[in-house]
């Protein structure tokens, strides 16, 4: 099966869309399948993505960047302007699959290649983009009941967007619910995996603990953070709330990401933050995962939170905001949950969890690492849609 996935967000820096087509793409080669990615970038590229697989008859994994201008809030972003380029590469690769990783230009793209009556067309539901930008701008003026009243146009040509794909995949429980709501057809709910050969709690490493606790004194616990450095993250309310917990107890907060609000986020930082930068090596990150304390998150808008699901297969404890994707990963025997949004709150959750006695602690949350996803199981689901689509695309065509 050649697949062929299209997306306009694929930072230089990482981010949550980039990983998951990595995983996808070193999954799916495993499969014997071949994989292409388009995406933009800063110039013309044709490349192997280093995923393939040293098997007989394995697949491969390829990406081809589109030359496109910076975006201005965040300059590793491209603009996918070349809609012509994205229909001409799938008309001479002819994939099974075609599929969109954003309600955008991806999307757009993705409509507007040739219709193959035997071509599966897909899309994946990533972001919730009025439910985190638009939904809450409006709230801050008229209040959570008119806001919902007001967006529903939006709701309404998102699915008539969606319509025209065989499936929409979600990972987030509440993501899939909420485009039921709206009228969205033909909505696969398909759960994040973990690479839980990578993210395992074995890599726990008193050497990364000692580097960011040199010059003090007994245990001090080390609380983590990763993720995107923008401004739908809510770094703000995970900052704030460590300076209250600082206020009653040592700790360390380390912090892994890049961003456009990278700056204003330290110039924010109370005492005992530490800003670690972008981390590309994910051993290195799943190493820190494992070494940490807890985890702390602030964003409520997240669809699932593959991050949150990365540090709980390291066997980590994480705090969490009650609402938003993040939520469904966390394991009420070694995680906690706050009022979204309320830093008070956030700092309490993390004082709960470091309250409790730590060694029972560590041995449940090595109990959770048994009951994550992982991202076979993950791609079971994706590839089992797959070709239950292409079985009706075939039956279809052929009567």
């Amino acid at each position: 099966m050649k697949i062929i996935d299209v997306t306009e967000f694929y930072s230089e820096r990482g981010g949550g869309i980039r990983s998951h087509l990595t995983t996808r793409g070193q999954l799916l080669c495993q499969r014997h399948h071949d994989h292409l990615i388009i995406a933009p970038g800063q110039r013309e590229e044709d490349a192997a993505t280093g995923s393939e697989v040293a098997l007989p008859g394995g697949g491969t994994s390829r990406i081809v960047r589109l030359a496109g201008p910076s975006l201005p809030y965040d300059p590793t972003y491209h603009l996918l302007g070349r809609l012509d380029k994205v229909r001409f590469r799938v008309g001479v690769e002819r994939p099974d699959v075609l599929e969109a990783h954003s309600p955008y230009l991806a999307t757009a793209a993705v409509l507007a290649c040739h219709r193959d009556p035997a071509r599966v067309t897909t899309a994946f539901w990533h972001t919730d983009h009025v439910g985190t930008y638009v939904e809450p701008a409006l709230e801050a003026r008229m209040g959570h009941r008119l806001a919902r009243v007001v967006s529903r146009p939006l709701w309404a040509l998102t699915a008539a967007l969606l319509a025209r794909f065989d499936a929409i995949f979600v990972a987030g429980r509440a993501q899939a619910q909420r485009l039921r709501a709206a009228g969205v057809d033909r909505v696969v709910f398909a759960p994040f995996g973990v690479d839980t050969r990578t993210f395992r709690p074995d890599l726990r490493s008193e050497a990364w603990r000692r580097r960011w606790t040199t010059g003090m004194t007994g245990h001090v616990p080390i609380l983590i953070g990763a993720g995107r450095f923008a401004i739908e993250k809510r770094w703000d309310i995970v900052l704030e709330a460590f300076g209250r917990l600082r206020a009653r107890r040592e700790a360390v907060l380390v912090l892994y990401g890049d961003g456009p609000e990278r700056a204003r986020l330290e110039r924010a930082a109370p005492p005992g933050v530490q800003f670690a930068g972008f981390e590309s090596d994910r051993t290195r990150l799943a190493t820190a995962l494992a070494s940490a304390d807890v985890l702390v998150h602030g964003g409520p808008y997240e669809t699932f939170g593959l991050g949150i699901a990365e540090a709980v297969a390291c066997g980590l404890p994480v705090v969490v905001p009650d609402l938003g994707g993040a939520v469904q990963s966390v394991d009420p025997t070694t995680g906690e949950t706050y009022r979204s949004l309320d830093p008070g709150a956030c700092a309490a959750a993390i004082d709960r969890v470091l309250s409790r006695p730590q060694d029972d602690l560590r041995a449940r949350a090595l109990e959770a690492t048994g009951r994550v996803l992982t991202a076979e199981q993950h791609f079971d689901t994706i590839l089992s849609t797959y070709e239950e689509l292409s079985k009706v695309k075939r039956y279809a065509t052929s009567s």
